[in-house]
């Protein structure tokens, strides 16, 4: 969901992975044999603890790939990738595109596009968690109350396109 997601990964690209998108690239996607079980405070890693404290309430979890899949016929597990013909079959409802110039964050179940958060967004930004809210061509949604302050850079919305496939992250 975008409320827990999106802070996390505008967090690691700010601080974790010195706002190289490359890097975070290669570190979600291309370093990962088959996908992610769920997305942990260690890309929190290097984050200043004011901010960490915010988006975790103080807790911590590792980020844990899908390393251990057993396949109904033994073979071995496949990178998951997400495409417009894949994603309803894989049951995935969150979609997240890494751009240059931010996420672009897709409801799978409503829309093959979704608006793109700005990578300088503030991390604490309270984001809105309802798949209809992520229509591309609206603003980018996040609620009125933020993380323990207002946010300091207004999210950017632009509706952006792609064929390729879509590796999407999720806890």
């Amino acid at each position: 969901m975008p409320s827990h997601h999106l802070p996390l990964l505008l967090a690691a690209y700010q601080h974790k992975f010195g706002r190289d998108v490359e890097a975070m690239c290669r570190h979600l996607i291309d370093d990962v044999a088959v996908g992610w079980d769920e997305l942990g405070t260690d890309l929190l890693d290097g984050a200043p603890p004011a901010l960490v404290s915010a988006l975790t309430s103080g807790e911590q979890w590792p980020s844990r790939t899908l390393d251990h899949l057993i396949t109904p016929d033994g073979s071995p597990p496949v990178r998951m990738s997400i495409t417009d013909e894949t994603a309803a079959e894989q049951d995935m409802q969150w979609g997240y595109v890494l751009h240059q110039h931010g996420i672009e964050v897709i409801s799978l179940l409503h829309e093959d596009t979704g608006p793109v958060v700005d990578w300088a967004t503030d991390p604490r930004t309270a984001f809105n968690d309802h798949p209809a809210a992520w229509s591309s061509p609206d603003p980018t949604p996040a609620s009125q109350a933020s993380r323990g302050r207002q946010p300091q850079s207004a999210p950017a919305a632009a509706p952006a396109k792609s064929g390729t496939p879509r590796p999407a992250a999720r806890r």
